[in-house]
């Protein structure tokens, strides 16, 4: 994928607006409970550093609604901040060009919450061309936020050139490696709750794709729409002729859809509830599918052995509560192993992707894995991101 690297960038001596993904997790007390946000923006800060660029900082913090709030302010991310660059950091609620251009050469900046303006979510031209004000030119370095249209993660690089800092370099790679070129075959586990959610990411994966893995309780729409018997399984039995519409053009395309053959059902949605393995017309009216049964884990690992791209996205089973987390943690550490031996480029996102390969203790192990949420679904389902097509840009170059 070609996009401006932060490598042909001039910045000695410049000022470079940085977006970052400052939407940290706090407990009751306001402790910061997961800095990783914050760490993942530490190359770019330093490479900049290095660089001779002064960095003014942009993120956004929860949902003020368009208006100042005093407990959603990012002052409380400074000292975090600063002990892990080893620099102070100054905080500006209100900047101002001359104010910036004022402060030091080598100075970090991080300016107040930018959704304390509705100019922000809604885009506004005028309030990313005050950002642009700022400084030299635009660094984007936050996937997570590149799928809204901002004012302050988009729009902005309207007026300036812009460039993909690190950690969105990174990213941006690791995708394409996994769906723009790709070492084939390829294949992808889909699950989760619910086909409504993901009708635009299967529709865009099985033209794409050796294989399609559909499971968790999506899967029981395509059973269902097959005329399996679900029981009292989630179920969007409404969603019916669209599974078929997928699977008929998963066939056109020659995606190899795998669905569950057999199941693991029970009758309580609770951990370690009573449960059995059945088959697929075995399922009984009061019971629910909760996970993917054994023969299904094989055939999920035998398409695993015959791949080298494996892109992951959502959960086999109901993994939050055991037994029903099996087929998941049994399908992440076999995708880990083969990550190891250097066999196979496995990418994996969304937010229970995340929990459930942290459960299976793989993180460290794949390939590369997005904690970017609704940008690495909308990327996964072919939509333009404008965060990312701002840095295509040839003019920006």
């Amino acid at each position: 994928m070609s996009f401006n690297r932060l490598e042909t960038a001039e910045l000695k001596g410049k000022t470079a607006l940085v977006r970052v993904d400052f939407n940290v997790p706090r407990d009751g007390d306001g402790k910061i409970t997961d800095d990783t946000r914050i760490r993942s923006a530490l190359p770019t800060i330093k490479y900049l550093q290095d660089s001779g660029a002064k960095i003014v900082l942009l993120s956004h913090f929860g949902r003020p609604k368009g208006q100042p709030n005093p407990e959603m302010s990012l002052r409380f991310i400074v000292p975090t901040l600063e002990a892990a660059i080893g620099k102070s950091v100054s905080f500006v609620e209100k900047p101002s060009a001359d104010s910036i251009a004022n402060m030091a050469q080598d100075a970090i900046i991080l300016v107040e919450n930018t959704r304390f303006s509705h100019m922000e979510t809604q885009g506004d031209p005028k309030m990313a061309q005050f950002l642009a004000s700022l400084g030299d030119l635009f660094v984007m370095d936050a996937f997570s936020a590149s799928h809204r249209n901002h004012a302050s993660s988009a729009v902005v690089g309207n007026y300036l050139p812009a460039y993909a800092g690190l950690a969105m370099e990174r990213e941006l790679d690791h995708l394409a490696a996994a769906l723009d070129h790709p070492k084939t075959p390829v294949m992808a586990i889909v699950g989760g709750a619910k086909v409504s959610t993901k009708i635009d990411l299967l529709e865009n994966l099985v033209s794409r794709l050796d294989t399609l893995v559909i499971g968790g309780g999506m899967a029981n729409t395509f059973l269902f729409a097959q005329g399996h018997d679900v029981g009292g399984s989630l179920c969007e039995k409404d969603l019916k002729a669209k599974a078929l519409d997928i699977l008929a053009a998963a066939e056109k395309e020659n995606c190899h859809i795998i669905l569950p053959v057999d199941v693991v059902t029970a009758t309580e949605f609770r951990a370690h509830a009573d449960s059995r393995v059945c088959g697929l017309n075995e399922v009984l009216p009061h019971e629910m599918i909760l996970d993917a049964g054994p023969q299904t884990v094989s055939t999920i690992l035998d398409a695993m052995d015959a791949s080298e791209t494996l892109i992951w996205n959502g959960p086999l089973g109901a993994f939050e509560l055991p037994p029903f987390d099996t087929s998941t943690i049994e399908c992440a550490k076999y995708a880990a192993k083969f990550c190891r031996r250097g066999s196979l480029t496995a990418v994996a996102g969304g937010g229970d992707t995340v929990a459930a390969l942290a459960l299976a203790d793989v993180l460290d192990e794949f390939t590369f894995i997005s904690t970017a949420g609704g940008a690495f679904l909308e990327w996964m389902e072919g939509k333009a991101l404008p965060g990312v097509e701002i840095l295509k840009s040839q003019s920006n170059a």
